[in-house]
């Protein structure tokens, strides 16, 4: 880490080649880190990926309600946040998407931003995850389908909006699996299965963390 903090990178995952980096998880842009040929999917539609994003979104912040708060400020081994910050993180990002798109950049900071210590209980974080699914379903209710080819001055690089959505999307969708995991391990019934059918068409990566 002390490496890629020489680099300016502060978050994981990361590649880097020489003193070139491709943050987080980014196959297009670590094809061309490494010279190599790489075909993306197709991105499925803003409108679905809002759709997506909101039902993923829908079932942290029901399966957030269910830990007990002397479970959420647990911490695993595979990564150094609590399951409060874990879930917290995952509303941050989010709403991080349409104050880019508002802004036209995203810096790295806001995705480093936790949760305040008095909000570190599963009502409060629930009931800012039912905010944020508020502000980005009246936000995308208000956008319409041109916008998404705007770029964004990204931390990591410029993107244009539909590419910043998808990434938003499967990032939520990566820290969703992993509160499900978590909640098997602290013995948390969620109240609902795990929908994996949200995952359908996103590039997620194959490892859990």
């Amino acid at each position: 880490m002390d490496d890629l903090k020489r680099l300016g990178v502060n978050l994981v995952p990361a590649v880097t080649v020489g003193d070139r980096i491709a943050h987080g998880w980014n196959p297009d842009a670590y094809a061309k880190l490494l010279g190599i040929d790489y075909a993306a999917s197709p991105k499925l539609s803003p409108t679905e990926l809002a759709e997506r994003l909101d039902r993923i979104l829908e079932t942290i912040e029901r399966l957030v309600r269910a830990v007990p708060d002397d479970q959420i400020l647990f911490i695993p081994a595979e990564r150094k946040r609590t399951v409060g910050q874990l879930a917290y993180h995952a509303f941050r990002l989010s709403i991080a998407f349409a104050d880019a798109m508002d802004r036209g950049e995203m810096p790295e900071g806001w995705l480093q931003e936790q949760a305040p210590p008095d909000m570190l209980n599963s009502v409060a974080i629930a009931s800012y995850g039912a905010l944020v699914r508020a502000r980005l379903r009246g936000w995308f209710e208000a956008t319409p389908e041109s916008d998404y080819a705007r770029i964004v001055a990204v931390y990591y690089g410029p993107q244009s909006g539909h590419a910043l959505l998808e990434r938003t999307t499967w990032h939520a969708g990566q820290h969703l699996r992993q509160l499900y995991d978590l909640a098997d391990r602290l013995h948390v019934k969620p109240p609902a299965p795990l929908p994996v059918e949200l995952f359908a068409g996103l590039p997620l990566p194959a490892a859990l963390w």
